[in-house]
C-alpha cells in the first residue's frame, strides 16, 4: 500500500467564513481532496477551518488531520478532522508537522504562521527535514519576498540555494496543480525525497503514519 500524500495548510486562526482567504484556502483543500491527498492543519478555527472544511466537503477515504494547540483563548479544535492530537507545546507540535509533511503551504496568516514558516525553512536548509516543497499563497507574501531577496540574500546572510524550495503563488487552481505535479515528480526527481520512510520522529501521535 502506497502511504498518504499530505499537504500541511498553515494560515490564521482569525479569518471568518465571509472572508476571501477563507474560499481560496477552502478550495485549495478540495482540489487536494480530489487529488487524494490527505491535508494537515493546526486544526482550530479560521483557515485551518476552511482547509479542513474544503477537505471534507468531498467523501473521500482521505484524512483531514489536526494538530491542535491548547491555548486560553481562540484554538478549539474545528468539527471538520478526521484525526486531532492535542498539543500542550508549540515545539512539539511543529515537529509533529515536519513528520508529517509531504509539502507546505502557507496562507496569509499572522505571528504564528510565520513561525510555522520559518521553521519549516530552517529544519530543510540545515537538512534536518528532506526537501519539502514550501508554497507562498496569496499576494499577502509579495513584500516578504521582495524583502528576502533585496535585503537578507542581497546581504548574504543565506543563499541562493536556499530558495530553492520556496515558491509564491497567487491563484487557487495553481496551487493545486503545482502540488500534483510535484507528487508526480516525486518518484522520478533523484533529490526527492519521502518525510514517510526517512523522517519520522518516533512520536507516539504520528502512530497512524503507517496507514
Amino acid at each position: 500500500m502506497k502511504p498518504h500524500y499530505r499537504v500541511t495548510i498553515f494560515g490564521s486562526a482569525r479569518l471568518k467564513e465571509e472572508d476571501p482567504e477563507y474560499r481560496d484556502v477552502f478550495n485549495i483543500a478540495r482540489g487536494l481532496a480530489e487529488s487524494g491527498f490527505d491535508i494537515v492543519t493546526g486544526g482550530g478555527p479560521g483557515l485551518m477551518q476552511a482547509a479542513n472544511a474544503g477537505h471534507k466537503s468531498l467523501a473521500t477515504d482521505q484524512h483531514s488531520i489536526g494538530l491542535n494547540i491548547k491555548l486560553p483563548h481562540e484554538q478549539h479544535p474545528n468539527q471538520y478532522l478526521d484525526i486531532v492530537q492535542e498539543f500542550d507545546r508549540f515545539s512539539s507540535r511543529l515537529d509533529a508537522f515536519m513528520s508529517l509533511s509531504d509539502v507546505v503551504t502557507v496562507a496569509p496568516g499572522g505571528i504564528g504562521t510565520l513561525l510555522e514558516l520559518f521553521y519549516t525553512w530552517q529544519l530543510m536548509q540545515v537538512q534536518h527535514i528532506c526537501e519539502t516543497p514550501i508554497i507562498l499563497f496569496g499576494e499577502i507574501w509579495t513584500g516578504l519576498m521582495v524583502w528576502l531577496q533585496t535585503e537578507v540574500l542581497e546581504r548574504q546572510f543565506f543563499s541562493i540555494q536556499d530558495m530553492h524550495n520556496i515558491f509564491h503563488i497567487a491563484s487557487v487552481q495553481e496551487v493545486i496543480n503545482f502540488i500534483n505535479q510535484v507528487h508526480r515528480d516525486r518518484f522520478e526527481m533523484e533529490h526527492v525525497c519521502v518525510n514517510y520512510s526517512k523522517y519520522r520522529l518516533g512520536l507516539s501521535h504520528t502512530a497512524f503514519l503507517e496507514n
